[in-house]
């Protein structure tokens, strides 16, 4: 068991009475709950934060018509970013769940103290402001620092320090999603860290704590609302199978374009110049499809609820929403360029995740799939479910991390009876992302998203 010590005379001395107090496993299990309480606030904080900025922005838009402010405020975001990590952090910290892994891989315990804050701020400037991404790299590169830092003030050795950096990271996945289970597996399943039973126990408690604050601070509601769901039908299965291929077909060239893309921008030497171009794609992406706009959470409970003209709405095609085709096609040109606007954020100046992306995507890839069934065929299928299914699939071939993407849908929406037909889903399409991998000779032992990179020697330092 990890132990504390301490070179303050007075750090010293508490450190010693709680070391005849409270017995290490008890301290930290005591670090682990107070981790996931001060992550699960502050993902409560970030979400709240991106929401207000969002709000301002958005408030005076018109459904129904042409919105020019989404020409302007994406690219807003983006500069706003990079200048915020150029000048004032001096740093840069995008691509938050890569830097944990990285920071584990390399034995890189100990988190700088600003990581505690700095990453939530410009997460907020980035998705408050139209970045089509997701805020959970973000606040698990802050539940990390939290956790870190924590164990520092204790003046814990580095075993314990390790443990808590995972417990951070796994908080952070659960508070933003509201998902417990789907944290714990993020750090056991993406994080690839080798844990003892105990550091288990403390990642899950640390996990539990965080998704229930957050859940508690935002008044006990979910992100995601699907009340009415269809109860799986076996006759379904079939088509479920279905959709799994199609949403690995689709997860393997959603894949392939955030690398491509990533590639693009990180050979870019001027970071203005990175900033702008990036800022200027992702606003004309989100001007000629509204629904690209931030986390897209809000759209895709309007999926959900039936509401098919959430798809055309606020952008060129609104005036189309109540034909029979334009939801299809407009949902096609959506999951076509979904995987550039998230590079554009991501790996363009941005600071956010590549969690949400996936199930936003995968959303709209299972709402396209059912609707043109429907429509072709004459078949009833359940577009709201399946469109539910659609997210775990896709996020599951992308992240390549099925059991975090299966219960991190269902969490989310809080929609447990359709836990079988997820899973299946997301294992077909997990399972052909990986043959297509093996086919074209594409690396697989870790996602794209978190393979080593470049980091600047002052980015290096300060970490």
């Amino acid at each position: 068991m990890a132990r504390i010590r301490s070179k303050s005379k007075y750090g010293g001395l508490i450190l010693k009475l709680i070391h005849k107090y409270i017995p290490p496993y008890a301290f930290m299990m005591t670090l682990a709950f107070l981790t996931g309480l001060i992550t699960g606030t502050a993902a409560f904080i970030l979400k709240t934060a991106i929401g207000w900025i969002s709000r301002s922005v958005t408030h005076a838009m018109d459904p129904s018509n042409l919105n020019w402010i989404l020409l302007i405020a994406p690219l807003i975001g983006i500069m706003l970013t990079g200048i915020y990590q150029r000048y004032i952090l001096h740093k840069e910290i995008y691509h938050g769940t890569e830097r944990v892994n990285r920071a584990i891989r390399h034995g890189r315990y100990l988190m700088a103290p600003d990581l505690t804050y700095a990453p939530l701020v410009a997460s907020t400037l980035t998705l408050g402001f139209g970045g089509s991404a997701g805020a959970e790299g973000p606040i698990a590169y802050t539940g990390s620092a939290i956790g870190s830092n924590l164990a520092k003030i204790f003046h814990a050795d580095t075993p314990l320090i390790r443990i808590m950096l995972a417990c951070g990271a796994g908080a952070g996945i659960a508070g933003i999603f509201k998902a417990p289970i789907g944290g714990v597996l993020f750090s056991l399943e993406v994080l690839t860290i080798t844990l003892t039973t105990p550091a288990i126990i403390a990642i899950v408690l640390s996990a539990v704590t965080s998704a229930l604050t957050a859940y508690v601070w935002s008044g006990c509601t979910t992100d995601i609302i699907l009340h009415d769901y269809v109860p799986f039908d076996w006759q379904w299965m079939p088509w479920v199978v279905l959709l799994g291929i199609f949403c690995g077909l689709y997860s393997f060239y959603y894949s392939s374009i955030m690398s491509l893309m990533r590639g693009w921008y990180e050979s870019m030497t001027n970071p203005w110049m990175k900033n702008l171009i990036s800022g200027s794609l992702l606003a004309i992406m989100i001007f000629i499809f509204p629904a690209l706009y931030g986390e897209g959470y809000d759209f895709m409970s309007e999926l959900f609820g039936g509401n098919t003209a959430a798809i055309s709405s606020y952008g060129l095609f609104a005036r189309y929403g109540s034909s029979t085709w334009a939801p299809i096609l407009i949902a096609l040109g959506i999951i076509a360029v979904k995987a550039f606007a998230c590079a554009s954020t991501n790996s363009g100046g941005g600071v956010a995740g590549d969690f949400a992306p996936t199930l936003m995507a995968g959303c709209v890839a299972g709402f396209f799939f059912a609707q043109l069934l429907n429509d072709i065929s004459g078949l009833q299928l359940p577009v709201a479910d399946f469109a539910f299914l659609g997210m775990g699939a896709v996020m599951a071939g992308a992240i390549r991390a099925p059991l975090m993407a299966i219960f991190i849908t269902v969490e989310m929406a809080q929609v447990y009876p359709l836990l079988l037909p997820a899973a299946i889903a997301a294992a077909t399409s997990y399972l052909l992302v990986l043959w297509l991998r093996r086919l074209t000779h594409l690396p697989s032992s870790l996602p794209d998203t978190y393979k080593p990179f470049p980091m600047t020697r002052r980015a290096s330092h300060r970490q």
